[in-house]
């Protein structure tokens, strides 16, 4: 029997919204990797570890470890079965032998101790309930002297491409969706520092990296895409159809200045942060 202790996302992230990403698991990586590189060369995945990958989604940056571990290993955990199911299927269909995926809750989960040489994370350890409890379990599937590396989010920017592109929509939004909240429990850099020094990390550094956010190839498809994601459903159920036609138009509007020949590109900021298990 699995142990789960985040019940309200192990709920959200095997509804809808977990679904829905899993559908779209192409668009949801093409969104988030303007990050990757930096991620992964902060983990310094070497030709024979064994890499971790938290909350790996659908098993972008699983597959991308297994790259670089081409005589190691990486192993993909989530909460979410479409998630993992869509992770596997698509790294059956790349033909990767060296990553794995596993379904469960990374605060909990029973890891083998010191067996990792590396655990990084696309964001998906924001949304422990209890962050200091999750980074200690991690830091035990750790070997002595193993790298963490995880992206989180920046607060957002009122001056960023994000906010005046969907600031339409923001003013909307009221509340996080069900798999949203948490977000942004790792926003706060001192914040990180004292989660990952309470769970016996050392060496805690925490950086800003821009990168570009891709969110489709051209305004159109970025509206749909954009209008579809579970946290902006969530909140305009109830919305006469009117006003989010509206605020479709202006989007839309908002986004053709960024259309080019890469596609639909915002710039987006994150934290990049590495520890290290003494």
């Amino acid at each position: 029997m699995q142990l789960i202790a985040n019940t309200q996302q192990s709920e959200a992230w095997n509804g809808h919204e977990g679904a829905h990403w899993a559908e779209h698991a192409d668009s949801f990586d093409l969104l988030n990797s303007g990050f990757n590189d930096a991620l992964l060369e902060a983990a310094a995945i070497g030709t024979h570890d064994r890499a971790l990958d938290i909350g790996c989604g659908t098993g972008q940056i699983t597959r991308l470890a297994a790259g670089r571990a081409a005589s190691g290993q990486a192993v993909g955990i989530d909460i979410s079965t479409p998630m993992v199911e869509r992770a596997r299927a698509a790294t059956a269909a790349e033909g990767i032998a060296n990553a794995e995926f596993e379904q469960g809750d990374a605060q909990v989960h029973s890891f083998p101790v010191g067996h990792y040489d590396r655990a990084v994370s696309r964001g998906g350890v924001m949304f422990f309930a209890d962050p200091v409890a999750a980074f200690a379990n991690i830091g035990r599937a750790l070997r002595p002297g193993g790298r963490l590396a995880f992206i989180s989010p920046q607060p957002p920017s009122p001056d960023g491409d994000s906010a005046r592109v969907f600031a339409p929509v923001n003013a909307l939004l009221k509340q996080p969706s069900p798999a949203q909240r948490g977000m942004m429990s790792l926003s706060d850099p001192a914040r990180v520092q004292e989660v990952l020094t309470a769970a016996g990390f050392t060496e805690v550094a925490v950086e800003p990296v821009q990168g570009p956010v891709h969110w489709g190839r051209t305004a159109d498809e970025a509206v749909d895409f954009y209008f579809a994601m579970g946290p902006v459903r969530f909140n305009l159920e109830e919305v006469p159809q009117g006003i989010v036609q509206e605020a479709r138009d202006r989007v839309r509007a908002a986004l053709l200045p960024y259309e080019s020949p890469e596609g639909v590109l915002l710039r987006g900021a994150v934290w990049l942060v590495t520890a290290v298990r003494p």
